[in-house]
Protein backbone atom coordinates (compact mmCIF):
# COMPACT_ATOMS: atom_id res chain seq x y z
CA UNK A 1 0.00 0.00 0.00
CA UNK A 2 1.38 3.88 -0.81
CA UNK A 3 1.65 6.00 2.10
CA UNK A 4 -1.98 7.74 1.00
CA UNK A 5 -3.94 4.72 1.11
CA UNK A 6 -2.26 3.76 4.69
CA UNK A 7 -3.71 7.26 5.52
CA UNK A 8 -7.15 6.86 4.43
CA UNK A 9 -6.87 3.64 6.10
CA UNK A 10 -5.72 5.37 9.07
CA UNK A 11 -8.90 7.92 8.78
CA UNK A 12 -11.61 4.68 8.14
CA UNK A 13 -10.03 2.41 10.75
CA UNK A 14 -10.27 5.68 13.08
CA UNK A 15 -14.53 6.65 12.31
CA UNK A 16 -14.87 2.80 12.58
CA UNK A 17 -13.37 2.72 16.13
CA UNK A 18 -15.47 6.06 16.95
CA UNK A 19 -18.69 4.42 16.16
CA UNK A 20 -17.91 1.00 18.47
CA UNK A 21 -18.08 3.34 21.19
CA UNK A 22 -14.10 3.90 22.02
CA UNK A 23 -12.90 7.41 23.93
CA UNK A 24 -12.31 9.26 21.10
CA UNK A 25 -9.41 11.26 22.66
CA UNK A 26 -7.05 8.07 23.30
CA UNK A 27 -8.54 6.48 20.40
CA UNK A 28 -7.19 9.81 18.48
CA UNK A 29 -4.01 9.55 20.36
CA UNK A 30 -3.29 5.81 20.05
CA UNK A 31 -3.84 5.59 16.06
CA UNK A 32 -1.76 8.64 15.62
CA UNK A 33 1.50 7.04 17.32
CA UNK A 34 0.71 3.56 15.59
CA UNK A 35 0.49 5.08 12.21
CA UNK A 36 2.91 7.64 13.11
CA UNK A 37 5.45 4.89 14.34
CA UNK A 38 5.55 3.33 10.66
CA UNK A 39 5.29 6.99 8.70
CA UNK A 40 8.69 8.08 10.61
CA UNK A 41 10.16 4.73 11.27
CA UNK A 42 13.86 4.82 9.95
CA UNK A 43 15.29 1.10 10.53
CA UNK A 44 18.87 2.80 10.25
CA UNK A 45 18.26 4.13 13.72
CA UNK A 46 17.90 0.46 15.23
CA UNK A 47 20.84 -0.69 13.27
CA UNK A 48 22.80 2.02 14.72
CA UNK A 49 21.74 0.67 17.97
CA UNK A 50 22.62 -2.58 17.31
CA UNK A 51 26.39 -1.85 16.55
CA UNK A 52 26.89 -0.46 19.68
CA UNK A 53 27.21 -3.92 21.12
CA UNK A 54 30.01 -5.84 20.86
CA UNK A 55 30.74 -9.76 22.03
CA UNK A 56 31.24 -8.88 25.49
CA UNK A 57 27.95 -7.44 26.45
CA UNK A 58 25.15 -8.87 28.66
CA UNK A 59 21.76 -9.62 27.94
CA UNK A 60 20.47 -6.06 29.68
CA UNK A 61 23.47 -3.79 27.40
CA UNK A 62 21.38 -5.69 24.91
CA UNK A 63 18.07 -5.55 25.60
CA UNK A 64 18.64 -1.56 26.98
CA UNK A 65 19.80 -0.95 23.44
CA UNK A 66 16.86 -2.47 21.87
CA UNK A 67 14.31 -0.40 23.99
CA UNK A 68 16.37 2.82 22.90
CA UNK A 69 16.81 1.70 19.24
CA UNK A 70 12.69 1.22 19.24
CA UNK A 71 11.82 4.55 20.89
CA UNK A 72 14.02 5.89 19.08
CA UNK A 73 11.46 7.29 16.43
CA UNK A 74 10.36 11.02 15.69
CA UNK A 75 6.58 10.29 16.79
CA UNK A 76 7.50 10.34 20.35
CA UNK A 77 9.06 13.78 19.95
CA UNK A 78 5.85 14.84 17.53
CA UNK A 79 3.94 13.89 20.28
CA UNK A 80 5.01 15.89 23.07
CA UNK A 81 5.65 18.75 21.21
CA UNK A 82 2.10 18.47 20.45
CA UNK A 83 1.06 18.51 24.20
CA UNK A 84 3.14 21.09 25.21
CA UNK A 85 1.62 23.12 22.00
CA UNK A 86 -1.38 22.69 23.28
CA UNK A 87 -1.18 23.30 27.72
CA UNK A 88 0.74 26.32 26.32
CA UNK A 89 -2.11 27.88 24.04
CA UNK A 90 -2.98 31.25 24.90
CA UNK A 91 -6.30 31.16 23.71
CA UNK A 92 -6.79 27.64 25.21
CA UNK A 93 -6.37 29.70 28.40
CA UNK A 94 -9.88 31.43 27.72
CA UNK A 95 -11.91 27.77 28.33
CA UNK A 96 -11.62 26.80 31.60
CA UNK A 97 -12.23 30.34 33.40
CA UNK A 98 -15.44 30.98 30.83
CA UNK A 99 -16.27 26.86 32.24
CA UNK A 100 -15.74 27.95 35.88
CA UNK A 101 -18.03 30.98 35.57
CA UNK A 102 -21.06 29.35 33.62
CA UNK A 103 -20.90 26.30 36.66
CA UNK A 104 -20.85 28.94 39.16
CA UNK A 105 -23.77 31.14 37.42
CA UNK A 106 -25.33 27.50 36.85
CA UNK A 107 -25.26 27.49 41.02
CA UNK A 108 -26.39 30.52 41.69
CA UNK A 109 -30.00 30.53 42.18
CA UNK A 110 -30.38 33.36 39.19
CA UNK A 111 -32.16 31.16 36.70
CA UNK A 112 -35.35 30.82 38.61
CA UNK A 113 -35.51 34.61 39.80
CA UNK A 114 -34.75 35.21 35.78
CA UNK A 115 -37.58 33.17 34.45
CA UNK A 116 -40.43 34.41 36.56
CA UNK A 117 -39.29 37.81 35.92
CA UNK A 118 -39.29 37.36 32.46
CA UNK A 119 -42.62 35.86 32.72
CA UNK A 120 -44.42 38.59 34.38
CA UNK A 121 -42.90 41.21 31.78
CA UNK A 122 -44.21 39.14 28.64
CA UNK A 123 -47.53 37.86 29.63
CA UNK A 124 -49.12 40.05 27.44
CA UNK A 125 -47.23 38.65 24.67
CA UNK A 126 -48.48 35.64 22.62
CA UNK A 127 -46.88 32.03 23.90
CA UNK A 128 -45.54 34.25 26.71
CA UNK A 129 -43.92 32.03 28.59
CA UNK A 130 -42.59 30.28 25.90
CA UNK A 131 -41.19 33.71 24.78
CA UNK A 132 -39.80 33.97 28.60
CA UNK A 133 -38.47 30.75 28.55
CA UNK A 134 -36.26 31.11 25.48
CA UNK A 135 -35.49 34.58 26.51
CA UNK A 136 -33.73 32.57 29.94
CA UNK A 137 -32.55 30.06 27.58
CA UNK A 138 -30.62 32.11 25.89
CA UNK A 139 -29.28 34.28 28.65
CA UNK A 140 -27.87 31.59 30.53
CA UNK A 141 -26.54 29.12 27.37
CA UNK A 142 -24.35 32.71 26.78
CA UNK A 143 -23.02 32.73 30.26
CA UNK A 144 -22.39 28.89 30.48
CA UNK A 145 -22.37 27.40 27.10
CA UNK A 146 -22.87 24.00 28.22
CA UNK A 147 -25.88 22.71 26.87
CA UNK A 148 -26.51 20.05 28.84
CA UNK A 149 -26.72 22.30 31.95
CA UNK A 150 -28.67 24.89 30.43
CA UNK A 151 -31.30 22.04 28.97
CA UNK A 152 -31.70 20.75 32.38
CA UNK A 153 -31.80 23.47 34.83
CA UNK A 154 -34.32 24.84 32.46
CA UNK A 155 -36.03 21.87 32.10
CA UNK A 156 -36.36 21.36 35.74
CA UNK A 157 -37.77 24.81 36.08
CA UNK A 158 -39.73 26.40 33.14
CA UNK A 159 -41.36 22.56 31.79
CA UNK A 160 -43.43 21.94 34.40
CA UNK A 161 -44.40 25.63 34.79
CA UNK A 162 -45.36 25.51 31.00
CA UNK A 163 -46.92 22.42 31.19
CA UNK A 164 -49.36 23.50 34.39
CA UNK A 165 -50.23 26.26 31.74
CA UNK A 166 -51.89 23.80 30.17
CA UNK A 167 -49.22 24.03 27.13
CA UNK A 168 -48.61 21.89 24.43
CA UNK A 169 -46.17 19.33 25.42
CA UNK A 170 -44.33 18.94 22.00
CA UNK A 171 -43.98 22.78 21.74
CA UNK A 172 -42.86 23.56 25.50
CA UNK A 173 -39.91 20.92 25.26
CA UNK A 174 -38.42 22.11 21.62
CA UNK A 175 -38.66 25.63 22.84
CA UNK A 176 -36.61 24.53 26.09
CA UNK A 177 -34.12 22.39 23.87
CA UNK A 178 -33.81 24.87 21.21
CA UNK A 179 -32.77 27.67 23.45
CA UNK A 180 -30.35 25.48 25.30
CA UNK A 181 -28.16 24.92 22.28
CA UNK A 182 -27.83 28.95 21.53
CA UNK A 183 -24.59 28.77 23.58
CA UNK A 184 -22.78 27.72 21.27
CA UNK A 185 -23.52 30.65 18.87
CA UNK A 186 -23.73 33.51 20.74
CA UNK A 187 -20.60 34.77 22.41
CA UNK A 188 -18.67 34.47 24.78
CA UNK A 189 -19.13 30.66 23.42
CA UNK A 190 -17.07 28.15 24.35
CA UNK A 191 -17.14 26.47 20.99
CA UNK A 192 -15.35 29.84 19.18
CA UNK A 193 -12.52 29.72 21.27
CA UNK A 194 -12.13 25.96 19.93
CA UNK A 195 -12.46 26.96 16.37
CA UNK A 196 -10.12 29.74 16.54
CA UNK A 197 -7.45 27.62 18.60
CA UNK A 198 -8.10 25.08 15.66
CA UNK A 199 -8.24 27.59 12.43
CA UNK A 200 -5.84 30.28 13.80
CA UNK A 201 -8.57 32.77 12.75
CA UNK A 202 -8.78 35.47 15.40
CA UNK A 203 -11.33 35.26 18.21
CA UNK A 204 -12.21 38.76 18.75
CA UNK A 205 -13.11 38.78 14.80
CA UNK A 206 -15.02 35.30 15.62
CA UNK A 207 -17.38 37.03 18.39
CA UNK A 208 -17.82 40.07 16.56
CA UNK A 209 -18.93 37.55 13.54
CA UNK A 210 -21.19 35.70 15.48
CA UNK A 211 -22.87 38.86 17.03
CA UNK A 212 -25.76 39.22 14.18
CA UNK A 213 -25.98 35.69 13.21
CA UNK A 214 -26.45 34.94 16.40
CA UNK A 215 -29.56 37.12 17.16
CA UNK A 216 -31.26 36.50 13.93
CA UNK A 217 -31.26 33.06 14.85
CA UNK A 218 -32.67 34.09 18.72
CA UNK A 219 -35.37 36.56 16.13
CA UNK A 220 -36.22 33.26 14.26
CA UNK A 221 -37.25 31.37 17.39
CA UNK A 222 -39.14 34.07 19.04
CA UNK A 223 -40.97 34.14 15.90
CA UNK A 224 -42.01 31.15 15.47
CA UNK A 225 -43.27 30.74 19.23
CA UNK A 226 -45.20 33.75 18.92
CA UNK A 227 -46.50 33.35 15.22
CA UNK A 228 -47.42 29.71 16.07
CA UNK A 229 -49.35 31.01 19.45
CA UNK A 230 -51.15 32.87 17.83
CA UNK A 231 -52.09 30.71 15.07
CA UNK A 232 -52.77 27.90 17.39
CA UNK A 233 -53.93 29.60 20.84
CA UNK A 234 -54.71 26.36 22.07
CA UNK A 235 -50.75 25.00 22.18
CA UNK A 236 -49.97 28.57 24.15
CA UNK A 237 -52.94 29.42 26.16
CA UNK A 238 -52.50 32.94 27.90
CA UNK A 239 -52.11 33.13 31.19
CA UNK A 240 -54.63 33.77 33.97
CA UNK A 241 -54.22 36.44 36.54
CA UNK A 242 -54.29 34.23 39.16
CA UNK A 243 -50.95 32.11 37.29
CA UNK A 244 -49.08 35.20 36.26
CA UNK A 245 -50.32 38.29 38.50
CA UNK A 246 -50.38 41.82 37.59
CA UNK A 247 -47.60 43.87 39.36
CA UNK A 248 -46.79 47.72 39.16
CA UNK A 249 -44.30 48.61 36.40
CA UNK A 250 -41.81 49.79 39.96
CA UNK A 251 -41.76 46.39 41.71
CA UNK A 252 -41.46 44.59 38.17
CA UNK A 253 -38.19 46.77 37.54
CA UNK A 254 -36.90 46.08 40.86
CA UNK A 255 -37.31 42.65 39.74
CA UNK A 256 -35.60 43.18 36.82
CA UNK A 257 -33.00 44.73 38.42
CA UNK A 258 -32.10 41.89 40.77
CA UNK A 259 -32.24 38.99 38.27
CA UNK A 260 -32.15 40.10 34.55
CA UNK A 261 -29.63 42.92 34.75
CA UNK A 262 -26.94 41.44 36.91
CA UNK A 263 -26.43 38.50 34.49
CA UNK A 264 -26.65 40.56 31.25
CA UNK A 265 -24.28 42.95 32.29
CA UNK A 266 -22.10 40.31 33.55
CA UNK A 267 -22.30 39.22 29.76
CA UNK A 268 -21.69 42.35 28.41
CA UNK A 269 -18.75 43.13 30.44
CA UNK A 270 -17.31 40.36 29.46
CA UNK A 271 -17.99 40.50 25.71
CA UNK A 272 -17.40 44.19 25.69
CA UNK A 273 -14.11 44.04 26.85
CA UNK A 274 -13.13 41.24 24.22
CA UNK A 275 -14.67 43.35 21.54
CA UNK A 276 -13.49 46.25 22.25
CA UNK A 277 -9.91 45.49 22.67
CA UNK A 278 -10.04 46.45 26.06
CA UNK A 279 -8.88 42.95 27.39
CA UNK A 280 -7.80 39.38 25.76
CA UNK A 281 -10.06 36.60 26.45
CA UNK A 282 -8.26 35.12 28.87
CA UNK A 283 -8.36 38.15 30.49
CA UNK A 284 -12.03 38.86 30.16
CA UNK A 285 -12.79 35.37 31.20
CA UNK A 286 -11.04 36.18 34.13
CA UNK A 287 -13.13 38.92 34.54
CA UNK A 288 -16.24 36.54 33.65
CA UNK A 289 -15.03 34.06 37.07
CA UNK A 290 -14.90 36.32 39.15
CA UNK A 291 -18.04 38.21 38.43
CA UNK A 292 -19.87 34.79 38.49
CA UNK A 293 -18.26 34.32 42.19
CA UNK A 294 -19.35 37.73 43.28
CA UNK A 295 -23.02 37.45 41.93
CA UNK A 296 -23.17 33.93 43.86
CA UNK A 297 -22.37 35.36 47.11
CA UNK A 298 -24.68 38.60 46.40
CA UNK A 299 -27.36 35.41 46.00
CA UNK A 300 -26.21 33.96 49.00
CA UNK A 301 -25.77 30.76 47.14
CA UNK A 302 -21.57 29.87 47.97
CA UNK A 303 -21.14 27.14 49.59
CA UNK A 304 -17.78 25.13 49.92
CA UNK A 305 -19.88 22.16 47.99
CA UNK A 306 -20.88 24.08 45.08
CA UNK A 307 -17.61 25.74 44.72
CA UNK A 308 -15.78 22.28 44.77
CA UNK A 309 -18.38 20.84 42.39
CA UNK A 310 -17.88 23.87 39.85
CA UNK A 311 -13.92 23.46 40.31
CA UNK A 312 -13.87 19.82 39.60
CA UNK A 313 -16.42 20.05 36.41
CA UNK A 314 -14.39 22.69 34.94
CA UNK A 315 -10.83 20.30 35.13
CA UNK A 316 -13.12 17.66 33.56
CA UNK A 317 -14.35 19.26 31.13
CA UNK A 318 -11.00 21.43 30.41
CA UNK A 319 -8.76 18.15 30.44
CA UNK A 320 -11.37 16.08 27.61
CA UNK A 321 -11.06 19.84 25.73
CA UNK A 322 -7.01 19.66 25.56
CA UNK A 323 -6.63 16.34 25.77
CA UNK A 324 -9.16 15.99 22.23
CA UNK A 325 -6.29 18.92 20.95
CA UNK A 326 -3.27 16.52 21.76
CA UNK A 327 -5.19 13.64 19.75
CA UNK A 328 -6.49 15.57 17.02
CA UNK A 329 -3.14 17.45 16.18
CA UNK A 330 -1.13 14.10 16.55
CA UNK A 331 -3.68 12.20 14.52
CA UNK A 332 -3.83 15.13 11.73
CA UNK A 333 -0.02 15.63 11.44
CA UNK A 334 0.52 11.95 10.78
CA UNK A 335 -2.68 12.10 8.30
CA UNK A 336 -0.97 15.20 6.36
CA UNK A 337 2.65 13.56 6.22
CA UNK A 338 1.15 9.79 4.95
CA UNK A 339 -0.50 12.80 2.19
CA UNK A 340 -4.14 12.01 3.08
CA UNK A 341 -4.80 15.70 2.93
CA UNK A 342 -3.54 15.79 -0.73
CA UNK A 343 -5.56 13.21 -1.74
CA UNK A 344 -8.49 14.37 -0.41
CA UNK A 345 -7.62 17.86 -2.28
CA UNK A 346 -7.42 16.02 -5.33
CA UNK A 347 -11.02 14.59 -4.73
CA UNK A 348 -12.75 17.46 -4.20
CA UNK A 349 -10.80 19.22 -7.54
CA UNK A 350 -11.70 16.21 -9.32
CA UNK A 351 -15.07 17.07 -8.77
CA UNK A 352 -14.83 20.33 -9.99
CA UNK A 353 -17.77 22.04 -7.76
CA UNK A 354 -18.06 25.97 -6.92
CA UNK A 355 -17.27 27.20 -3.85
CA UNK A 356 -21.29 27.59 -2.82
CA UNK A 357 -21.56 23.71 -3.63
CA UNK A 358 -18.42 23.22 -1.39
CA UNK A 359 -20.32 24.89 1.33
CA UNK A 360 -23.51 23.10 0.98
CA UNK A 361 -21.65 19.60 0.78
CA UNK A 362 -18.95 20.82 3.54
CA UNK A 363 -21.79 22.02 6.22
CA UNK A 364 -24.13 18.94 5.07
CA UNK A 365 -20.98 16.40 6.09
CA UNK A 366 -20.57 18.18 9.23
CA UNK A 367 -24.41 18.23 9.80
CA UNK A 368 -24.17 14.16 9.50
CA UNK A 369 -21.37 13.64 11.57
CA UNK A 370 -23.67 15.88 14.08
CA UNK A 371 -25.57 12.67 14.83
CA UNK A 372 -23.05 10.69 16.28
CA UNK A 373 -20.75 13.27 17.51
CA UNK A 374 -20.40 15.98 20.10
CA UNK A 375 -19.81 19.21 18.67
CA UNK A 376 -15.94 19.36 19.97
CA UNK A 377 -15.10 16.67 18.84
CA UNK A 378 -16.51 18.07 14.71
CA UNK A 379 -14.60 21.02 15.75
CA UNK A 380 -11.20 19.73 16.51
CA UNK A 381 -11.10 16.50 14.32
CA UNK A 382 -13.29 16.52 10.96
CA UNK A 383 -12.89 20.93 10.76
CA UNK A 384 -9.42 20.85 10.44
CA UNK A 385 -9.50 18.78 6.98
CA UNK A 386 -12.07 21.29 5.09
CA UNK A 387 -10.02 24.01 6.43
CA UNK A 388 -6.87 23.83 4.11
CA UNK A 389 -10.07 23.62 1.33
CA UNK A 390 -11.00 26.87 1.77
CA UNK A 391 -8.12 28.72 0.03
CA UNK A 392 -8.69 26.55 -2.81
CA UNK A 393 -12.39 28.03 -2.79
CA UNK A 394 -11.68 31.77 -1.84
CA UNK A 395 -13.99 31.19 1.33
CA UNK A 396 -13.00 32.61 4.15
CA UNK A 397 -12.52 31.21 7.78
CA UNK A 398 -14.31 33.72 9.67
CA UNK A 399 -17.56 33.19 7.18
CA UNK A 400 -16.78 29.20 7.25
CA UNK A 401 -16.60 29.07 11.65
CA UNK A 402 -19.87 31.16 12.09
CA UNK A 403 -21.73 28.74 9.26
CA UNK A 404 -20.18 25.44 11.50
CA UNK A 405 -21.56 27.26 14.56
CA UNK A 406 -25.08 27.22 13.07
CA UNK A 407 -24.64 24.03 11.71
CA UNK A 408 -23.46 22.95 14.95
CA UNK A 409 -27.06 23.94 16.49
CA UNK A 410 -28.36 20.61 14.91
CA UNK A 411 -26.41 18.49 15.87
CA UNK A 412 -28.51 18.94 19.22
CA UNK A 413 -31.61 18.86 17.94
CA UNK A 414 -31.86 16.50 15.06
CA UNK A 415 -33.58 12.82 15.85
CA UNK A 416 -32.74 10.17 16.15
CA UNK A 417 -29.32 11.71 18.08
CA UNK A 418 -30.79 14.64 19.20
CA UNK A 419 -28.83 14.92 22.50
CA UNK A 420 -31.18 17.99 23.73
CA UNK A 421 -33.55 15.63 23.59
CA UNK A 422 -32.05 13.31 25.51
CA UNK A 423 -31.19 14.96 28.93
CA UNK A 424 -34.75 16.99 28.73
CA UNK A 425 -36.41 13.52 28.82
CA UNK A 426 -33.85 12.68 31.88
CA UNK A 427 -35.37 14.94 33.85
CA UNK A 428 -39.07 15.93 32.53
CA UNK A 429 -42.37 14.36 33.72
CA UNK A 430 -43.37 10.33 32.73
CA UNK A 431 -46.16 11.72 30.52
CA UNK A 432 -43.64 13.91 28.47
CA UNK A 433 -42.67 11.12 25.72
CA UNK A 434 -39.47 11.31 23.67
CA UNK A 435 -41.57 11.52 20.41
CA UNK A 436 -43.35 14.83 21.11
CA UNK A 437 -39.99 15.99 22.50
CA UNK A 438 -38.80 14.91 18.92
CA UNK A 439 -41.33 16.43 16.88
CA UNK A 440 -41.02 19.55 18.94
CA UNK A 441 -37.40 20.70 18.19
CA UNK A 442 -37.52 19.69 14.77
CA UNK A 443 -39.29 23.56 13.87
CA UNK A 444 -36.49 25.07 15.30
CA UNK A 445 -34.20 22.19 13.13
CA UNK A 446 -35.63 24.58 9.98
CA UNK A 447 -35.35 27.67 11.63
CA UNK A 448 -31.70 26.99 11.89
CA UNK A 449 -31.58 26.06 7.87
CA UNK A 450 -33.26 29.41 7.31
CA UNK A 451 -30.90 31.43 9.39
CA UNK A 452 -28.26 29.46 7.55
CA UNK A 453 -29.72 30.61 4.09
CA UNK A 454 -29.82 34.06 4.98
CA UNK A 455 -26.25 34.09 5.88
CA UNK A 456 -25.54 32.36 2.76
CA UNK A 457 -27.81 34.87 0.64
CA UNK A 458 -26.45 37.61 2.84
CA UNK A 459 -22.79 37.45 3.77
CA UNK A 460 -22.22 40.80 5.25
CA UNK A 461 -24.27 39.67 8.40
CA UNK A 462 -21.09 38.03 9.00
CA UNK A 463 -18.42 41.15 7.98
CA UNK A 464 -19.69 44.43 8.93
CA UNK A 465 -19.43 44.26 12.92
CA UNK A 466 -15.92 42.48 12.13
CA UNK A 467 -14.85 45.02 8.91
CA UNK A 468 -16.61 47.81 10.80
CA UNK A 469 -14.73 47.41 14.01
CA UNK A 470 -11.23 45.95 12.94
CA UNK A 471 -10.82 46.75 9.09
CA UNK A 472 -10.93 44.16 6.52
Amino acid sequence: MTDPQIALLMLGGFILIVFLGFPIAFTLMAMGIGFGYYAYYDPSRMWRAYGRLDDTASWWDSMTLWIDGFFNNRIFSLFINQTYAVMSNDVLTAIPLFLFMGYIVERANIVERLFSTLNIAAKRIPGSMGVAALITCALFATATGIVGAVVTLMGLLALPAMLKARYDHSFAAGIICAGGTLGILIPPSIMLIVYAAASGVSIVRLYSAALIPGFILVGLYIVYVVGRSMLQPSIAPRPTKEEVPDLPALTLLRMLATSFFPLAFLILAVLGSILFGLATPSEAASIGALGGLVLAVAYRALTWERLRQSVYLTIRTTAMVCWLFVGSYTFSSVFSYLGGEQVIAEFVQSLDISPIQFLLLAQLIIFLLGWPLEWSEIIIIFVPIFLPLLKMFGIDPLFFGVLVALNLQTSFLTPPMAMSAYYLKGIAPPEVRLTQIFAGVLPFVLMVFVSMAIIYLFPETVFTIPELVYGR
